[in-house]
């Protein structure tokens, strides 16, 4: 039978002292305490094995130096989304920067609001940085805990302790855009699973840089579903002689999707995405796409992060540029 957790209140009733003490002592705090009730309660500490609470010793000290990352488990992803090409390369800069700044990550997907509250309580983070969430979700967190946060892919920001992190979407539909009407596409389709925020923003863009029939089409979240769509409306997209997916992701999908059906890629039809996830360099042929410095948006959040948490004025939104990447596919 497993032996069961020695608690904090154990050992002080076994030592006659309160567990106040006890508690003083194991989170270093013995101003007030005797050398030798130091002595006594570390010795009984070690002799009982007592394994604290990580999240009680955090909540203990006036900082945990650890940055909350949290990202969204949309039903899009299908339960896969820290496989994702932009949120893993997100991960990784965050990672890098948050170290560098001598600081801890801790990573969390989840749905709900509620959760992020419990979990940035549970272990006394620093800040949090949210991917993925939407405005209800982040006027919901701002209205209900005080830790700073800045959003990637926010839109409309308010609110004190908040800030966007965000990317010059616009811009690089139409940077993608004009590619297509310099490659003499004239007639080309947008495809995402939305027409809302930053993908409307990419389609606006690409609809201003193609200046030519730039149609939009929604497609489903769901892998399958989505596989049946292209079935059913392979004639309709094959009317067009080039496609912008708003996510490299879609992209690549959808060019394999072609190529499985004779399509050659460029030759039949030119494929571009957006991110320039790295798989966008693997894949044949090699993607076109719209590159977003996933390092300078991860040392954009920590310095947005220092400067909420010491109060400092600071604008609620930053937006980086982003850039064509010239590949095969078109």
């Amino acid at each position: 039978m497993e032996k069961s957790r020695v608690r904090i209140s154990d050992i002080a009733e076994e030592l006659g002292l309160s567990t106040a003490t006890v508690s003083n002592v194991l989170h270093g705090k013995t101003k007030k305490v005797s050398d030798r009730t130091v002595q006594r309660v570390l010795a009984a500490l070690e002799e009982r094995q007592y394994i604290p609470s990580m999240a009680a010793i955090l909540l203990a000290q006036n900082t945990s130096s650890i940055i909350g990352v949290v990202i969204h488990d949309h039903e899009k992803y299908e339960s896969h989304v820290l496989e994702d090409g932009f949120i893993s390369m997100a991960l990784n800069s965050l990672c890098r920067e948050i170290e560098k700044n001598n600081l801890f990550m801790m990573v969390k997907q989840t749905k709900d609001p509620e959760e992020i509250i419990r979990f940035a309580s549970m272990w006394n983070v620093e800040g949090l940085v949210l991917i993925g969430f939407c405005r209800q979700d982040y006027t919901y967190l701002r209205n209900h805990m005080r830790i700073p946060f800045v959003i990637y892919d926010g839109y409309g920001v308010c609110g004190e302790n908040i800030c966007n992190i965000g990317i010059d979407n616009f811009g690089g539909g139409f940077q993608l855009g004009n590619h297509f009407r310099e490659k003499g596409y004239e007639k080309a389709l947008c495809i995402a699973d939305n027409q809302i925020c930053m993908d409307r923003q990419r389609y606006e863009g690409f609809c201003a840089g193609l200046k030519g029939q730039a149609d939009f089409m929604k497609i489903p979240m769901e892998r399958k579903e989505r596989l049946a769509f292209y079935e059913s409306k392979l004639k309709a997209i094959l009317s067009y002689s080039a496609v912008f997916a708003v996510s490299d992701f879609y992209a690549i999908e959808l060019m394999k999707f072609l190529m499985k059906r004779g399509v050659k890629v460029p030759d039949h039809m030119a494929v571009a995405g957006f991110d320039d996830a790295p798989i966008c360099r693997m894949v044949h042929p090699a993607l076109t796409t719209i590159h977003q410095d996933a390092g300078k948006r991860a040392a954009a959040a920590l310095k947005k992060l220092r400067d909420l948490k010491e109060n400092r004025k600071t604008e609620s939104e930053v937006l980086l540029p982003v850039e064509l990447v010239k590949r095969e596919s078109t």
